[in-house]
């Protein structure tokens, strides 16, 4: 039995990376992919944690050799995911979270076509605002800049399934197990995962 694939996108600051990982602190089948990316570590980001960091000629060899997934340039620098983990942790009945953009949903959808999207939305611009300037990553250039982004962005919110509004994060961490919990609830999931027991209930009748 298959897990399920979601990418779950919100603009920067916008809380997906926390969700995903309250979820698996609570979920054991829960796995959340880890890019690749040329992008330099930022202050207590851990290698093969957080991200796996790699220089252009590394990540462009990837490329070549067909290692990605998906990959697109955000910000001047490289992201992408391996194809190989994505595909043999589904296999393993895991589910998957990609914490990607909509262009690296486009490109995933063209492979796995049962992709789930989920978005992410602040309560607000200046709650979003204020969320970038308290984390203290970004120059003020920065932070206009991935602002611009977010509200570019959500042109694309119909290419997604769900939408999760994260005002207060109990609350937003709480949908976003609702829904996982609910495709895996799905009928056809159950029909796959309990074939056997199906099977044997409808003899006994």
């Amino acid at each position: 039995m298959n897990g399920n694939l979601y990418i779950i996108w919100a603009p920067s600051g916008g809380g997906k990376t926390s969700l995903v990982e309250a979820l698996m602190s609570s979920d054991p089948y829960v796995r959340r992919s880890i890019s690749h990316t040329t992008r330099p570590p930022r202050e207590g980001e851990v290698n093969g944690k957080d991200y796996h960091f790699v220089d252009q000629t590394d990540f462009q060899k990837m490329v070549e050799h067909g290692d990605f997934l998906e990959h697109a340039e955000v910000y001047g620098n490289l992201y992408g995911t391996s194809q190989r983990w994505i595909k043999d942790t589904l296999t393993a009945g895991l589910d998957v979270f990609l914490t990607i953009d909509w262009q690296g949903g486009r490109q995933v959808r063209q492979i796995f076509s049962e992709l789930i999207g989920i978005y992410v939305l602040p309560p607000s611009l200046a709650a979003l605002e204020q969320r970038l300037r308290d984390r203290r990553q970004d120059s003020p250039e920065v932070i206009e800049q991935r602002l611009a982004s977010a509200k570019k962005d959500l042109e694309h919110l119909g290419e997604f399934d769900y939408v999760i509004i994260n005002e207060d994060f109990k609350r937003a961490a709480a949908d976003l197990a609702a829904i996982v919990r609910g495709k895996r609830l799905h009928r056809d999931a159950q029909l796959r995962r309990h074939k056997n027991l199906i099977q044997e209930l409808m003899k006994g009748s």
